[in-house]
């Protein structure tokens, strides 16, 4: 069973900033908003949409068509109920088993997702077929030195250790209460595979806490959580 679909731990997780407030509360936003590119008349794809505010932004934005896949049931059946727009389509769905019909897409965007796959180089390959000429793929994922930390979180004495950095794979966590596998991938595997797919990469960003928010989460600027990129085709 997917873990989103644990009503246990889909309780914890909808306790959440980023799922009480949407976009807004996720620490990220400040930094992924400009690196979207323009959506008025455009087709997007969402890959993992969870609660769908990125579907639900894109509709606002004018896309004429979106659509956001996930797995979860529990996600698609609440991005229904939250977040149900002109255009948009959800769709229960994994990343590996969709289809990626070749050109039909202007954006493709995935949010938080791609460090629980262990394939990258098969979703870049797959993304690249289902863009458009000229269109976009941007996505944001558990920093390399997130993802190769023990246990994903702060040693005693304040510390962020990393460790087996240069061995990639599965790597176990405790996230919100619930043991979850996440996929850690280096640096070099996330960047070059996309250059080796055919991409051309246009933004890497380090996402840190927006200025007001640092003070009340000071451990955040000891280490970057996440990557945004943006690549085209």
């Amino acid at each position: 069973m997917n873990q989103y679909d644990n009503h246990e731990f889909f309780a914890e997780y909808a306790r959440m900033s980023r799922s009480r407030f949407g976009l807004e509360g996720a620490g990220e936003w400040s930094q992924l908003e400009p690196l979207i590119p323009v959506l008025s008349g455009k087709s997007v794809l969402d890959l993992g949409c969870g609660y769908g505010w990125h579907c639900a932004y894109a509709a606002r934005k004018g896309a004429a068509s979106v659509l956001g896949i996930d797995q979860s049931e529990c996600m698609i059946r609440d991005a229904r109920r939250r977040n149900a727009a002109p255009g948009v389509t959800y769709r229960i769905c994994g990343l590996e088993d969709y289809e990626y019909p070749p050109e039909c897409f202007d954006l493709v965007i995935s949010n938080l997702v791609l460090h629980y796959i262990a394939d990258l180089d098969w979703v870049y390959r797959k993304v690249l077929i289902t863009l458009k000429p000229g269109g976009v793929f941007l996505f944001n994922i558990e920093h390399p030195t997130f993802t190769a930390g023990v246990r994903q979180e702060f040693s005693p004495d304040g510390t962020w250790p990393v460790t087996d950095y240069f061995y990639p794979g599965e790597r176990k966590t405790n996230f919100l209460g619930h043991a979850i596998a996440k996929q850690h991938h280096t640096l070099t595997q996330i960047i070059m595979g996309l250059i080796r797919a055919g991409f051309q990469i246009e933004a890497v960003e380090e996402a840190m806490p927006p200025i007001q928010w640092r003070a009340q989460m000071p451990e955040e600027m000891k280490r970057p959580m996440m990557l945004l990129v943006r690549a085209k085709k």
